[in-house]
């Protein structure tokens, strides 16, 4: 039996802002699933909030003290290392939009992008540090890869440059 098909991992959707077209719903959760499966995460809890810029703003000051929007905000819920993996990720759905628009891929793409983001969090994966940044990205780009989906991240872009993420973590629960 396939991984995903054992798995006891929930991932719910919220929508603090539109869906898309075509649509999120039952796209993104499964997918989310699926990734998740193939980085040996297959039981636990995640809920992914989309939100638009100045929700995300709001969240970000508050949790962060940045009042700029961002791409993922992760907020892990366990109270051990031990316990099942629970969390809620909030994505930025205009910043995933004008993203996707600059690397010449769909929004989904880079929505399912932050998602995977904000699982690696989750699972110990940080990109604080040069190294770390690199060891998470390219595992974000594997498993995309073995999902069927070919590198999106792309750590090197064609320019040379690193591609940025400011997906940040906490620790709280927002409202």
């Amino acid at each position: 039996m396939a991984p995903a098909a054992r798995s006891s991992l929930r991932v719910a959707l919220v929508f603090e802002t539109d869906d898309l077209k075509p649509t999120l719903r039952r796209w993104l959760d499964r997918e989310l699933k699926r990734m998740a499966a193939l980085a040996g995460v297959v039981r636990g809890a995640i809920t992914l909030v989309l939100v638009d810029d100045e929700q995300m703003a709001q969240l970000h000051g508050q949790y962060k003290n940045d009042p700029t929007t961002t791409d993922v905000l992760t907020f892990d819920l366990r109270d051990g290392e031990d316990d099942p993996l629970e969390g809620d990720l909030i994505l930025c759905i205009d910043e995933a939009a004008r993203q996707a628009a600059a690397r010449g891929h769909d929004t989904r793409m880079e929505l399912l992008l932050y998602a995977v983001h904000g699982l690696l969090h989750l699972i110990g994966y940080d990109d604080v540090k040069a190294a770390d940044y690199r060891r998470m990205h390219a595992k974000e780009d594997e498993l995309f890869t073995a999902a069927g989906h070919g590198a999106v991240f792309k750590t090197v872009t064609s320019s040379g440059g690193s591609r940025g993420s400011r997906g940040t973590r906490g620790k709280r629960r927002p409202p």
